[in-house]
């Protein structure tokens, strides 16, 4: 739990692990709110985290950056445990949450998990959010995700930048695997961080850090790398999805390893795309080879784990 220097002690930021974004929670003098609420199997941990950095008051409003399952997965359990609180999300995707659609949200592309959640008000771009009893102001940020917003706070030059920008770059760009050109949206949103000068940044994932101008050159020669090679941006993107789903189950048989490659769409969509040549039993298994590789997992004939 850290709080941020430059703001005010009652905004927090739990930095989570990477199966979960980072949460950041407000206490204000009459409200309290969570910005993203990490992912569906770390709600028990997300649900103490937060009412520990509430100290008895309860939540009264949840927001999210964006729908990935690991930015709103505990939206449902955090609904359940706080019964009056509210939630926004970004305008985007409001008729997907709204009928529950799985497939026009990412969850079922991606393999990934999320307990179904309510909403009642929107994220919206060019407007303003109090939190912590500051103003902050709502952007857009696509190319990550297309309905990604990013909040800033003008007096402490603080900014929430979702998985928009890391200290070390930022997320896939799940657009582009679908065929949707989004690097230019990608570059978009850097220039407008550059133009909002931030002093420090709270990523998505990883430590709170204050050197932008260096995070932006990295993330700019990321962007240029996959836009000049987008299969290597794919490749990335099939190392990701593995991984991540061997973080959340840990341990796996190998009829059940190949089982989710086959079934989950975004696996096919790159291949298809992609790598035609390739199977997709191969295509996960090259992946698999590649985490092996550098330690992050270990298979036998008959188990896959993560390391």
């Amino acid at each position: 739990m850290t709080t941020v220097d430059g703001l005010p002690a009652q905004v927090l930021v739990l930095e989570r692990g990477w199966l979960s974004a980072n949460n950041i929670v407000f206490v204000g003098r009459d409200e309290t709110a969570v910005v993203d609420t990490g992912y569906a199997t770390h709600s028990v941990q997300t649900l103490a985290l937060i009412e520990s950095a509430l100290a008895g008051r309860p939540l009264d409003l949840i927001l999210n950056t964006h729908l990935h399952s690991d930015h709103c997965g505990g939206n449902a359990a955090l609904q359940t445990r706080y019964s009056g609180v509210e939630t926004r999300i970004p305008p985007g995707e409001a008729s997907s949450v709204e009928n529950w659609d799985e497939d026009g949200l990412s969850f079922r592309a991606t393999g990934q998990t999320c307990p179904r959640f309510r909403f009642e008000a929107l994220l919206q771009p060019g407007h303003e959010v109090v939190l912590s009893d500051i103003p902050w102001e709502v952007h857009a940020a696509p190319g990550h995700d297309p309905h990604s917003v990013i909040l800033f706070e003008p007096r402490s030059r603080t900014l929430i930048s979702a998985d928009a920008l890391w200290e070390n770059g930022f997320g896939v760009v799940f657009p582009e695997l679908a065929g949707e050109p989004s690097f230019g949206e990608v570059a978009a949103t850097l220039e407008l961080i550059e133009t909002l000068k931030p002093h420090r940044v709270i990523p998505g994932h990883g430590a709170v850090f204050n050197e932008t101008a260096g995070a932006l050159r990295l993330a700019r020669t990321r962007l240029d790398t996959f836009a000049r090679n987008p299969p290597k941006h794919a490749w990335h993107a099939v190392k990701v999805l593995v991984k991540f789903k061997l973080l959340e189950m840990q341990t796996m048989s190998v009829d059940e390893w190949k089982s989710w490659v086959r079934q989950t769409p975004y696996m096919e969509t790159i291949r298809a795309r992609f790598f035609p040549t390739s199977s997709l039993d191969d295509l996960g298994d090259q992946a698999l080879e590649a985490l092996v590789k550098i330690g992050a997992a270990s298979a036998s004939t008959e188990q896959i784990q993560n390391r």
